[in-house]
Order: structure tokens, then sequence, then C-alpha cells
């Protein structure tokens, strides 16, 4: 029994592969006389290819306008090309000189309030401080005068009292002549500056370019002339107190007529 089991299983494939042939072929031939023969093309329907149709040309993106610099950025460049005391060509005049830049002597700090006469309670009672961290300058000689530009930047320190709020800082631009023992003004100028001091801040910068300062070329092998910077409280609070109104004019009382003179 198990002998022709074995048998049998082998015998089972090649009947099966005999089947499988005669099947392929009555399958080839009912397809070739449906189709007209083994090989040939099938017709079927199909939609028309879409004409390709030539995109539109793509508009070239419009030019960027140029980048202007920022105010920041032209303060930065002014004072990486301006100085302060050391010496410096006009641009336009290789031969002349601007002048030199200096701090007046005793207006280098700001103080508000202004310290008391007797000087007591004065740190307790400072609100903020005002201080000088760098200047420059450049020049150009244009019809013959020397027009310059000031650059300042400084710093407002809240004291003890100080807080939140705004700060006027006077500043006072002045050209001397030279010789320095006998100076003579040329341009002078106050200019005000309002720094905003926030929430919670320990100090704020400022910064201030004065343009236009214009002043006689001096005489040739003469000495160049000399800018002072500083801080002006005392101009400031004239200067306000100029704006202020005056107290008002009491009318004056009216002319009471005299019952006992004498009538025409």
């Amino acid at each position: 029994m198990r002998r022709g089991t074995l048998r049998g299983f082998g015998e089972t494939p090649r009947c099966n592969r005999l089947a499988a042939t005669a099947l392929l072929a009555l399958l080839l031939l009912n397809a070739g006389c449906g189709s007209g023969s083994v090989g040939s093309p099938v017709t079927t329907a199909s939609t028309p290819a879409a004409t390709p149709t030539s995109a539109p040309a793509a508009t070239p993106p419009a030019p960027s306008p140029p980048s202007t610099p920022s105010f920041k950025d032209k303060i930065a460049s002014f004072f990486s090309g301006a100085t302060q005391k050391e010496p410096q060509p006009v641009a336009n005049a290789p031969d002349v000189e601007c002048p030199f830049l200096d701090i007046r002597q005793g207006a280098s700090t700001l103080t508000i309030p202004p310290p008391p006469p007797d000087g007591a309670n004065e740190a307790m009672s400072l609100k903020y401080q005002g201080t000088f961290v760098r200047a420059a300058r450049d020049c150009a000689v244009v019809s013959g005068q020397m027009v310059m530009r000031v650059g300042v930047q400084g710093r407002i320190i809240v004291g003890p009292a100080g807080g939140p709020g705004q700060v006027d800082v006077p500043l006072r631009i002045a050209i001397v002549s030279a010789p320095l023992t006998a100076p003579k003004t040329l341009v002078t100028k106050l200019i005000r500056i309002p720094v905003a001091i926030g929430p919670n801040t320990s100090n704020a910068d400022f910064t201030h370019i004065e343009e236009g300062l214009t002043f006689p070329m001096p005489a040739p092998g003469a000495e160049p002339s000399l800018v002072y910077i500083g801080f002006d409280p005392i101009a400031a609070a004239v200067q306000d107190q100029a704006k202020k109104p005056g107290p008002a004019k009491k009318p004056k009382p009216a002319v009471k007529p005299n019952p006992n003179a004498p009538t025409g």
C-alpha cells in the first residue's frame, strides 16, 4: 500500500503537465479565432492626446529696490568714519583740517535735579545722571565756508529717586575760533534731546547728529577752530522760563463818576 502511494505521488506531476499543456494550446487557439491571430494588435478606444499648449513665458521678477541704509546703519557708519580729537582732513579739501572736538570742562555730567547748594542728601535725591560716551565730527568745504557735522552718543543713568519717564537732555554745541587765549564764538546751539526711560530700566542711551554747522574758513596758516560739546541745563532752564506765560494783568478798575463834579 505504501509503495503504491509513492508511485502514484511520483506519476501525478506528469499527468498534470500534460493536462496543462493541452489546456494552454486550447486557450491560444480560441484567442486566435476571436482576435485575428496571436500577436496581432488589439484595437482599443482611446482619447486623442491633448495637444500641448505652450506655457506663458514666466514674467521675470521685478528687481528689488536698492536697500537704503537704516538710521542705525547711518549712525554706525558716521561714528566709525569720523573722529573726535585726532587730526581729520576735510574730504574735498585735503589741505584743510576739520576742527578738533572736545568736551567743555565742567559740562561733562548732567545731574537731575541739580545738586542742592549744601550738598546734603545729594546721592539719595538724584533722579538721573547723564554722561557722554563718545563724540565724532566731519567737515566739508561748501562755497568757501566750512560745513560741519557733530555726533554725540551718551547715556542716562537712573538714580535712587528716578524711575520711568522722559528726560530732556540739554546739549550745547559751540564752535570757537583760535587762538584760545581770546576765542570768539562762531556758532553756538542748544539742542534738546528727549530720552525715554522705560520701566525696570537702569539706563538708556541717546544719540544725536547735528548737521549744517556753518562758519567761516580759517585764514591760511591760522590755527583751526575748536568745537566744544557739553550739557547746559542752566540755558535750558532759562529757555523754559521764557516760554512760560507771565502772570495775567489785573484789569484796571472802572473810573466812577464824581457826583460833586460841576456840570455844564
